[in-house]
């Protein structure tokens, strides 16, 4: 039994060992230089949401007292609401905000187990 209890912690370890490093390279990523990698991980720490500007359109177009504008603004805000379900608006920060959870809950785990 108890050597069942040390593989496990074992494992934990290197599990948290490997997430560890894992958040130094996610650190060391946002921490770079180059325009051009800069520009990449700007746009990834924005996270635009297409489907929020569209629905915004739609509203407006919708309370735009003209007929033609009605069904074009219903649109718009049906095709904004689809999006919205269907882009992944997730960041580098939440990609962090994760990773440190999952530490936080290795290291329950391992506090339990000892």
């Amino acid at each position: 039994m108890e050597e069942n209890y040390k593989k496990s912690i074992h494992r934990i370890k290197k599990l948290s060992e490997s997430v560890k490093r894992r958040t130094d390279v996610y650190s060391g990523l946002a921490k770079i230089g180059d325009k051009e990698t800069a520009r990449s991980m700007r746009a990834l720490q924005k996270a635009p949401s297409p489907g929020k500007k569209l629905q915004k359109i739609g509203l407006g177009l919708l309370l735009a007292p003209e007929p033609v504008t009605t069904p074009i603004g219903c649109a718009l805000i049906v095709t904004g609401k689809i999006l919205e379900k269907k882009y992944n608006s997730s960041t580098i920060a939440d990609i962090g905000n994760e990773t440190t959870n999952t530490i936080d809950s290795i290291k329950d785990i391992k506090d339990t187990i000892n």
